[in-house]
């Protein structure tokens, strides 16, 4: 009787080619904590609120890895931090205002400001909520210590948890009116 280990080998090997096989093929544990998804960006979408915005395009990038012994970044509630990039492209900067970058949830009723856009169109910040928003705003200037938007939304995006929602208003709910709970069609 051959031992299982012997013919769990044997098998592997007759899958890989010639020039393969009898090769330890070395696996990079640090590339796969690592590189993240595309899956964890989502887009931004101009409101075509301001001049010059209107063909502008910009993405968020949301990481959850972080120099860790664990290799996520946990908030003190034990829900992932995630670090936040953003870049807008195709945008005429406004002569006037600063472009802020900010967070919210869902239901607007928490809001951090991230940063202002520096003169590359990013920004960075951290988050701490499963679903959120993110909003670019024009504000009169750049007060680090300004807890709410005043100016106009040029962009905003809802992260991939955000766009998730209830079966309400579908399926074997379909007679539940889904707009009644927050969530459109």
């Amino acid at each position: 009787m051959i031992p299982f280990l012997a013919l769990f080998a044997a098998l592997g090997a007759s899958v890989l080619s010639e020039a393969e096989a009898g090769t330890i093929l070395p696996y990079s544990s640090a590339a796969a904590c690592t590189d993240g998804p595309a899956y964890y960006a989502f887009e931004l979408v101009s409101t075509k609120n301001i001049p010059g915005t209107g063909l502008a395009t910009g993405t968020v990038e949301a990481s959850v890895t972080a120099a860790s012994p664990f290799s996520v970044h946990l908030s003190a509630d034990g829900s992932y931090a995630y670090e936040l990039h953003v870049t807008l492209d195709r945008m005429r900067v406004p002569g006037e205002g600063q472009l802020v970058a900010w967070v919210t949830t869902p239901d607007i009723d928490q809001i951090v400001r991230m940063s202002a856009l520096d003169e590359h169109l990013q920004a960075t910040g951290q988050v701490d909520w499963n679903k959120y928003i993110v909003v670019i705003t024009l504000e009169p200037s750049d007060d680090p210590g300004q807890e709410i938007w005043t100016g106009p939304i040029v962009m905003r995006g809802m992260s991939r948890s955000g766009m998730m929602h209830t079966m309400v208003g579908h399926g074997a709910l379909q007679q539940e009116n889904c707009a009644a709970f927050g969530y459109g069609n």
